[in-house]
């Protein structure tokens, strides 16, 4: 957890390189114990010293019997090769033996009997009047890595403050005392030490991580002003700092970045789009409509090929009258997913609230393609049909007839009528023929219909012909006028007798070159189910 501190393997510093969290008080405890169980006596201090103390946990009496053997047991166990007896420094064998005996005891969680073989070597050191300042910081940062591991913090800080004593800036007991302090929650000291660790080694990524989370902290326990109620921070000098120097990265370790960043993006972007979409959809059901709106919104900036998503925003705008801007965001599902029944049927809603009754009927057909045991039709087709029908009576144009001025001369010349605009449309007695055989034809025959207001004449032209070749023979002549002719033809004298034909006409109707709109049916609808 970041102990960056690196030594000599010949210093045999094989401590422990892991700290715990734990915030348990105590003073020069462990588990299950006072501070006299550290306390070497006279006999053990001698034993200790010349290396004949007979007290080991089992995993040093089998290092005894073999030290030299290629595996050890612990509790039954077998750990990886360990030479107990490795030189660890200035260190005379028995005390490096209990160094690296509590190491082992270290490794394999046994973390009360390693305190106790590095107190034993404390304890050893002092009485053999070594001197050798940096074997025995080890030894109280090793034995502080237990204190912290047993949440011993007390004990933790105090053997951190005495290895720091003898090596002013080492790296292990800056970072395990900062542990022990922030498990206390005196936080001040705690950043102190997590900061003078970065002036050692920026690199330490765990004392990165301290310090922004304890930033947070003092700042909600101090104000503003927290800074000013720091302890000074130390400057470490250029000599105790390590500059590690690193490789760059190959392109298969940046390609691994790239690819971790992306998919924690992914999932971080999924978790937050299913949690707007089940807030906008409670919303709804809330009859919150605006709220909803916005939270779906927020869903398409996330995913913005999401059909659903516009469909249940479509259902907002409709609730809110917001018809232009619902039947936008049909257009979008429809592009995504063309067969999506929400989509059609809500775009038909939105555009009969334009009072686009044409493209409603149309797009209510389409949903009873799709599926054809909508229960609701039938009503909404009545509604639709009456709207329909009076939209076409009230856009016909008014027909008056205009007076013909003839003059009559004398002599052999002949009559000259001046005709007004409509002049081949004021007769009375205009023949239609109702069995055209090509466009030119069929427009005579539509135009003598249409110019007579002969609705009767022109729906018999209409059933005289295939639908499929009404845009043929309409393509070169269609304009507003016509069309509203034949909508009245077909609505006043064949929409009760044959609806089915009308239907065909309809259909046909929308594909002619010079009308461009939407398919044109009378067609069925299916009122909307508005759940989500």
């Amino acid at each position: 957890m970041g102990n960056a501190q690196k030594k000599p393997q010949s210093r045999g510093d094989g401590g422990p390189h892991s700290e715990s969290n734990n915030s348990h008080h105590g003073h020069w405890r462990s588990k299950g114990g006072s501070a006299d169980k550290y306390k070497a006596t006279q006999e053990s201090k001698e034993k200790v010293t010349n290396g004949t103390n007979k007290r080991s946990s089992t995993a040093s009496v089998q290092a005894d019997q073999s030290s030299s053997s290629k595996g050890t047991l612990v509790g039954g166990t077998a750990v990886e090769t360990v030479n107990l007896d490795a030189p660890c420094g200035a260190l005379p064998p028995p005390l490096a033996r209990l160094k690296n005996e509590g190491n082992l005891l270290f490794k394999n969680g046994q973390f009360s009997d390693a305190l106790e073989k590095y107190s034993q070597a404390i304890q050893g050191y002092t009485d053999s009047a070594i001197d050798s300042p940096e074997d025995l910081c080890i030894l109280y940062s090793n034995r502080a890595a237990c204190y912290l591991k047993d949440g011993n913090c007390q004990d933790c800080i105090q053997d951190c403050t005495s290895a720091l004593e003898l090596q002013s800036f080492s790296l292990k007991p800056l970072l395990r005392r900062a542990m022990a302090y922030e498990s206390l929650e005196r936080y001040r000291k705690a950043y102190v030490d997590y900061k003078t660790v970065l002036q050692i080694d920026i690199s330490v990524q765990a004392a990165h991580d301290s310090v922004n989370r304890i930033t947070r902290l003092l700042i909600e326990q101090d104000g503003p002003e927290w800074r000013e109620k720091l302890p000074e921070i130390p400057l470490v000098p250029l000599s105790a700092q390590q500059h590690p120097r690193e490789e760059p990265p190959t392109a298969e370790v940046l390609q691994a970045r790239a690819e971790k960043v992306a998919r924690d993006a992914e999932r971080k972007a999924e978790v937050r789009f299913t949690a707007l979409k089940q807030e906008g959809n409670d919303f709804v059901r809330m009859g919150q409509y605006q709220d909803a709106l916005g939270k779906y919104s927020e869903c398409l900036k996330l995913k913005p090929e999401e059909c659903a998503i516009y469909t249940n925003r479509a259902l907002c705008y409709l609730k809110l009258d917001r018809f232009t801007e619902a039947k936008q965001d049909c257009d979008a599902a429809l592009k995504l997913e063309p067969t999506n029944k929400k989509a059609f049927y809500r775009r038909a809603l939105a555009n009969k609230g334009l009072k686009d009754y044409l493209a409603c009927s149309s797009d209510l057909q389409e949903v009873l393609q799709l599926d054809p045991n909508v229960k609701e039709a039938d009503k909404e087709l009545e509604e639709v049909t009456v709207l329909l029908r009076q939209s076409l009576a009230n856009t016909s144009p008014a027909r008056h007839r205009r007076t013909v001025p003839i003059t009559e001369i004398e002599g052999d010349e002949e009559t000259t009528v001046i005709p007004n605009s409509e002049s081949s449309c004021t007769g009375e007695d205009i023949t239609v023929n109702l069995q055209p055989t090509n466009a030119y034809e069929f427009g005579q025959a539509l135009n003598a219909a249409r110019c007579s207001g002969n609705t009767a004449a022109c729906a018999d032209l209409l059933a005289s012909i295939a639908p499929d070749l009404l845009p043929q023979y309409l393509s070169t002549q269609l304009d507003g006028h016509t069309i509203n002719f034949i909508m009245q033809a077909l609505d006043s004298h064949l929409l009760k007798t044959d609806p089915n034909l009308v239907y065909q006409h309809l259909k046909s109707l929308h594909t002619a070159d010079r009308f461009s709109v939407r398919q044109i049916q009378i067609r069925f609808c299916d009122p909307e189910t508005p759940a989500i």
